[in-house]
Parts: structure tokens; sequence; C-alpha cells
């Protein structure tokens, strides 16, 4: 399951970033990545979490992708490949990506323009509050 999450990811690569969308190779948003990877893998059911704010994260601290996520994953101490990784932007946790190895991700990055590499140690990540989950379907794999 997990080399499938990660295949799958990788397959998401240069996909352009688009709020709310969730077409391979023509659009997608960190959010709908999660979605989209996960479901493919067999991780766990496709599910619709749209609509949403493009800048809740600005106007609000209540903790609506939180919310989303913790009910399909739990939260972990420390991460490994299939993870993902929810980031601390404006007052909420509001960006996500998917651990792919060690200190490596893989999210789709509005300032990128595009679903990309990323690295936890540098920005965006670097010095953000981070929290990292398990769907619950990988638990037990490792």
């Amino acid at each position: 399951m997990i080399d499938r999450i990660i295949n799958v990811a990788k397959s998401w690569l240069n996909t352009p970033y688009h709020h709310e969308g969730n077409v391979k190779g023509a659009g997608v948003d960190c959010a709908m990545l999660l979605v989209e990877v996960y479901a493919e893998a067999g991780a766990m059911g496709w599910i619709e979490p749209r609509p949403y704010s493009k800048q809740w994260m600005l106007h609000r601290s209540q903790e609506q992708y939180l919310a989303w996520v913790i009910q399909y994953a739990d939260e972990v101490p420390d991460h490994r490949p299939g993870d993902l990784v929810l980031m601390r932007y404006g007052r909420t946790l509001s960006h996500s990506a998917i651990v792919i190895d060690g200190t490596r991700v893989i999210h789709a990055y509005a300032r990128e323009n595009c679903v990309t590499w990323g690295d936890l140690t540098q920005e965006p990540f670097m010095g953000r509050e981070l929290h990292f989950y398990r769907i619950r379907s990988t638990v037990n794999e490792g």
C-alpha cells in the first residue's frame, strides 16, 4: 500500500495548481491531491470535501482542514513514507503534503503553480508548525 501511495503521488507531479481541482494533468490543490492519491492507491475511499474557501486560514481560526483529516487519519509522533503532513499557514493547519521519504514530500503548491517536490527542512515547511498523520488503512504497514 505504501509503495502504491508513493507511486500515485509521483504520478501527479507537474499537474497545475487549481483551487478545488482534482484532475491529474489539468489541476489540483493540496486537499484534493490527498483525496485523489489515497483513493487511487486504495488507502481510503474517494470523498468530497468541497466546497472550501481558498483563504479560510487568513480570516478564521476554526480548524476546518484538520477536522476533515482526522476523520480518516491518526496523528503520529514521527513520520514515514505514505503519511501526510499538515502545516500551519495563517491561523490554521491549512496546507498538506504526502511524505515520500525522509524529509522529501510531494504537494500541490500555489506559489510553484503545480504539484511539486518539497523538503520539510526548506521553505515553505521550514520553521512552521507541522503535524503528521497516518491514514488508518496503513497503520500496520511499514
